[in-house]
């Protein structure tokens, strides 16, 4: 992987020519003029290279956006859309039809379980959830009319990690199309260096990374990309979650920084991860050598990215869990708020807020405690300070065995 270099790729963008801005102009605009009314016709028809139409097919702002992602995932062509929802969405419905059949991983951001379990049975497309850690589960729930095989690179948010390269061969040898959710680990992992079809992100989380926006991404080839957006049969173009020029280019400047933010926020990650677990805590992080796939993570990922942000904390009931959270934000150590990536530490108990769509016996039965935190860690200076001040949030809250300390 030494000869790809997704911040490079990134980096070496350029928009402009001879006194161009450093940053490429918005387009404030939701349609576009023609000179001709040919032109206009052939535009329709996705046969005018370079012309745009109306915002919700393309917009300058946003395909600058998009040829940034599809540069740093490594893949031909990306689109942008107003959610890492309206992305999942988009991409499944344009894979799968009446009657075909989905295999995901049954650990997954709740709003994308709730989705296939839930809304795509309405339209006759059934999903199975199996242990994506488990290749020969995953390979036993493929059928004849299996379509897709479904994962994230690290869950959510239980952080197990995906074998992509395992998957990606059984994906082609039964001719499916892996999509693999890239949203906790961009830059660590590139899923289609390890033969991932689509590749999706939350912009809204590490890449934005300053909470002020929702977005979406998704990257393939070409043709795929623009049969998303077909104007006939594109599920992107007709259901319509278009991302919004100003915020394209917002992101797009946010982007610039993703490879510095990144690395801070692993450093930071692994220094606590590590500290919880020499103090007894029950703690899931891939970069720890306790994580049951910590050697499928390293062989996987660009080293100097490390491990990511995210760290699960299991303090076994929701009260404790909810006690520490609210001892910890009155402390200035971080926010009790669902989402990630921000430039502060954010927690949730999952299962009863970014997990709540996922029944309570499912819960259990895929291992997720009732008392789980999912921690977004932030970019602190001093991470050994935060780490003194939240333990005493912990022996305060009765998560550490230790003597009560004055925060």
């Amino acid at each position: 992987m030494k000869d790809f270099n997704a911040a490079n790729n990134i980096q070496d963008l350029q928009y402009f020519g001879e006194f161009g801005g450093v940053n490429p102009s918005i387009s404030d605009s939701s349609t576009y003029t023609f000179l001709s009314a040919k032109t206009m016709f052939d535009t329709f028809e996705g046969n005018a290279d370079g012309c745009y139409l109306y915002s919700r097919h393309s917009s300058p702002s946003n395909l600058y956006l998009a040829e940034a992602l599809a540069q740093m995932e490594g893949y031909e062509s990306a689109n942008v859309t107003a959610s890492g929802m309206g992305a999942i969405t988009s991409v499944l419905l344009q894979l799968c039809q009446s009657g075909d059949h989905i295999v995901s991983s049954r650990t997954i951001y709740g709003g994308t379980y709730a989705f296939m379990k839930n809304f795509l049975p309405n339209f006759n497309i059934a999903t199975s959830f199996v242990d994506i850690t488990d290749l020969e589960k995953v390979e036993n729930a493929i059928t004849e009319n299996t379509k897709v095989l479904y994962c994230e690179s690290v869950s959510n948010p239980l952080l197990e990690v995906a074998n992509l390269r395992a998957l990606s061969e059984i994906a082609h040898k039964h001719n499916l199309k892996l999509v693999v959710d890239n949203t906790f680990s961009p830059l660590s992992v590139s899923p289609k260096l390890m033969g991932a079809d689509v590749t999706i992100h939350s912009l809204t989380k590490f890449i934005n990374g300053s909470s002020d926006t929702v977005g979406g991404v998704y990257c393939g080839t070409l043709e795929f990309i623009n049969d998303t957006k077909n104007v006939n049969s594109g599920a992107c173009m007709l259901l319509g979650p278009t991302m919004d020029s100003l915020r394209a280019a917002s992101i797009l400047k946010n982007l610039r920084t993703l490879h510095i933010r990144m690395k801070k926020h692993s450093e930071n990650a692994l220094f606590l991860a590590q500290k919880w677990e020499q103090d007894g805590l029950k703690v899931k992080y891939p970069g720890l050598e306790s994580h049951p796939q910590h050697e499928v993570f390293k062989e996987m990922m660009h080293e100097e990215y490390g491990f990511g942000g995210l760290i699960a904390l299991d303090v076994e009931s929701v009260e404790k869990a909810n006690e520490l959270m609210e001892l910890m934000q009155n402390e200035n150590l971080g926010y009790l708020a669902v989402s990630l990536g921000f430039y502060k530490t954010l927690f949730s108990a999952s299962g009863t807020s970014t997990s709540s769509e996922i029944p309570e016996d499912e819960q259990k039965e895929m291992g997720l405690s009732p008392g789980l935190i999912r921690f977004s860690i932030g970019l602190d200076h001093d991470i050994e300070r935060t780490y003194e001040k939240m333990k005493a949030c912990m022996v305060k809250a009765g998560v550490l065995k230790g003597t009560s300390v004055t925060i």
